[in-house]
């Protein structure tokens, strides 16, 4: 186990060993699980400044939890390991602001938790990256990337009967990939969004790395997807 975690990105292994670790111990009542959660009175109120980052890592342990966790694993390491693997300080940055906006989307609707959210982010973002890889879905059903994450919110629309969190998600790696990418290079615009110096200090990119804020070309392995159980097997690359 030990060795297997090693082989994981630092960020990555972060979020997914605290997400199973704080909900393990909320799942054996070995701490409150009331103090974990997002509560604005207690937020501004009580100054308990540690929910937004346990709201995070907080989950009930149940199927789609660990669908979660797959997700969580399989798409944050894909980017770390991807298009940010020379850039630790502008995954972090990546995680940060989805991770801000999330609070502020969740204090604003009454969402208690936030791991549905920021996981839709992440898959936004490696679809828009790879939009042309294609996946697999049940009974052989094959699409681009780029429809994964809507294809993710009207199954939880049709089955589960919710998906405002997925919209969330979406919506904010929408605006995230957005900012980074798509306004600066396919509008000419102002680069509005940038990684702060001080995490490059902190988390300074390896080797001669290009400069960042430009969408790479899909890779020729997708891997494989999955929603809830829907999807499964291995990618392929257009053309």
């Amino acid at each position: 186990m030990e060795d297997w975690l090693s082989t994981i990105p630092r960020f990555t292994r972060t979020w997914f060993v605290g997400t199973i670790a704080l909900s393990l111990l909320g799942r054996f009542q070995l701490i409150n699980v009331y103090w974990l959660v997002l509560d604005a009175d207690r937020l501004f109120n009580g100054f308990q400044l540690w929910r937004p980052v346990t709201a995070l890592l907080y989950y009930p342990t149940s199927m789609h939890f660990l669908f979660n966790l797959y997700f969580l694993y399989n798409y944050s390491l894909r980017l770390e390991t991807g298009m940010f693997a020379q850039r630790p300080a502008d995954y972090l940055f990546m995680l940060l602001f989805s991770w801000t906006c999330s609070v502020i989307v969740a204090l604003l609707a009454g969402f208690p938790l936030l791991m549905d959210v920021m996981v839709l982010v992440v898959i936004y973002v490696w679809c828009q990256l790879n939009k042309d890889t294609i996946v697999t879905f049940w009974f052989g059903l094959q699409f681009k990337a780029m429809y994964l994450p809507w294809v993710i919110l009207i199954f939880n629309v049709v089955i589960v009967h919710s998906g405002l969190m997925e919209l969330v998600g979406i919506l904010i790696g929408h605006l995230y990939f957005f900012l980074m990418f798509k306004y600066p290079e396919d509008f000419g615009g102002r680069k509005l969004l940038q990684t702060p110096q001080f995490l490059y200090y902190y988390f300074p990119t390896v080797g001669g790395a290009a400069r960042f804020g430009n969408a790479p070309v899909a890779p020729r392995d997708g891997g494989g997807v999955g929603t809830r159980g829907a999807f499964r097997g291995q990618g392929h690359t257009l053309g």
